[in-house]
């Protein structure tokens, strides 16, 4: 029996069909995951009206976190998304009380609960003179304000909102 000489066994090249198929594979991932998490996660939404100024301006790009109510832990001063019963519309307004806590403005000042809050961010000069209240915030609900309060349609409108019907909660800007 005799030796058969062989050549070492060469490695062929990487097909450049397989490795562009695997670019645009990826590249078909990444826009799946990326349509996914604005569809279902973070959404940018500009702000078409002035309820929110001056803490978010008209014209602003905010950051909408879907999952934000489900997950719960929402708490005053948090900025939530909603369907506005007044007109359809998306809209964005602060959360300011919750089950059970009752709600008034006097003579421009907030007041949950009997205290006075703090809200370094609201004009009271514009709204000076104006009275609310007040309210309790039924089970499963937000009350919800507009910073610039003389001129936002809030919950002193169209009362407390449904826990449920909340779509999203702003990242940013952040709530104050």
């Amino acid at each position: 029996m005799g030796l058969v000489a062989t050549r070492p066994a060469r490695h062929a090249a990487p097909s450049r069909r397989g490795s562009r198929g695997k670019k645009i594979a990826t590249a078909a991932l990444l826009a799946a995951a990326l349509l996914a998490g604005r569809l279902w996660v973070v959404e940018p939404v500009t702000v078409s009206s002035e309820s929110m100024e001056p803490a978010v301006p008209r014209g602003s790009t905010v950051l909408m976190f879907k999952p934000g109510p489900a997950l719960g832990g929402l708490k005053a001063g948090d900025l939530v998304v909603f369907t506005s019963p007044d007109d359809g519309n998306p809209a964005i307004k602060r959360a300011i009380a919750f089950h059970g806590q009752t709600v008034a403005i006097e003579d421009s000042v907030l007041v949950v609960d009997g205290v006075p809050q703090p809200e370094p961010g609201i004009d009271h000069s514009r709204i000076d003179g104006t009275y609310f209240g007040p309210v309790t915030v039924p089970g499963g609900h937000v009350f919800v304000l507009g910073d610039n309060r003389a001129g936002s349609i809030d919950s002193r409108s169209y009362g407390s909102v449904p826990l449920a019907d909340l779509q999203a909660t702003v990242l940013w800007p952040a709530g104050r």
